[in-house]
């Protein structure tokens, strides 16, 4: 299989800032590799096992040390098992699997499965809501409750005002490797600014092979069957997987909605006030 890494050179300067951000992190953590049909799949865990299981799922081009970061104190009350996603810049397999079918949701509970987890709370960013709806719809047994934050997979936003304002800039930076584009890019996306994401996208826009097919919405049927409860934290400000549109439609096909939050002042990436509150909402359980 040809490596979604662009050369060996860059797929090392990518895992160097993975394990930067680890570092810095300063958690006492531990790695578990899970063999799955899909792939090779790296998890850091932290936390006292004797505590409810916790799955923590990454947005895309991201890895499991941002989602550490985001919600940093979810191992109070949780084993948290932080996943890097298949195929995206992290020390996962390179496989690539489909959006249109239940692939991640097959892999998902396949990981669940192995770890021998039950009862199973689910927290996930952008493309990691896409991959936790999917395992709701291909089985949904062992999971407890998910949180899903400006998940994928439900609604998406203009074509037009994506193109401008999120390719482009990344096109043009791919082209021309002037800051300034990507600079761009994330002030379109984060609510704040990131010097980590700034260093760590820098290098995967270059070095990785992105995917860039079109996110799927999840049908009407799909979610009418999930039971498990859901709380949406949907953005306001999020061009990507807009934040009102989100909740009008959310509303109306989840019967097992729990919680809707519009984050008034957030763009597609949540800052930190709101990743605060966000967990503390999980944490309260």
């Amino acid at each position: 299989m040809k490596s979604l890494y662009k050369s060996e050179l860059g797929k090392k300067e990518i895992i160097k800032l993975y394990e930067q951000k680890l570092k810095d992190l300063e958690i006492d953590h531990k790695y578990k590799l899970v063999n799955t049909d899909f792939g090779k799949t790296n998890i850091i865990v932290i936390g006292d096992s004797t505590k409810p299981p916790l799955l923590i799922i990454h947005g895309s081009n991201g890895c499991a040390p941002i989602s550490l970061e985001t919600y940093p104190n979810l191992y109070r009350n949780f084993q948290v098992f932080a996943i890097d996603v298949l195929a995206q810049p992290n020390k996962s397999a390179e496989n690539r699997l489909s959006m249109k079918d239940n692939s991640y949701g097959l892999w998902m509970n396949e990981v669940i499965n192995k770890l021998s987890l039950k009862n199973v709370t689910m927290a996930g960013f952008s493309f990691g809501g896409l991959i936790i709806l999917k395992t709701l719809i291909q089985n949904e047994k062992n999971i407890k409750e998910v949180y899903l934050s400006a998940p994928a997979f439900i609604v998406n936003g203009n074509p037009l005002i994506l193109l401008s304002k999120v390719f482009i800039p990344m096109k043009l930076y791919l082209k021309t490797q002037n800051s300034k584009y990507l600079e761009k890019f994330l002030k379109t996306l984060f609510t704040e600014p990131d010097i980590f994401a700034l260093k760590y996208l820098s290098k995967v826009f270059l070095h990785f092979n992105m995917d860039f097919t079109p996110v799927p919405v999840i049908k009407k049927n799909e979610a009418k069957l999930i039971t498990t409860p859901i709380s949406l934290f949907a953005a306001k400000k999020d061009i990507m997987f807009p934040g009102i549109k989100m909740l009008k439609r959310a509303n109306k096909i989840f019967p097992s909605l729990k919680e809707t939050i519009l984050l008034e002042n957030s763009k597609h990436v949540q800052n930190r006030i709101d990743n605060d509150k966000i967990e503390k909402i999980i944490l309260r359980k």
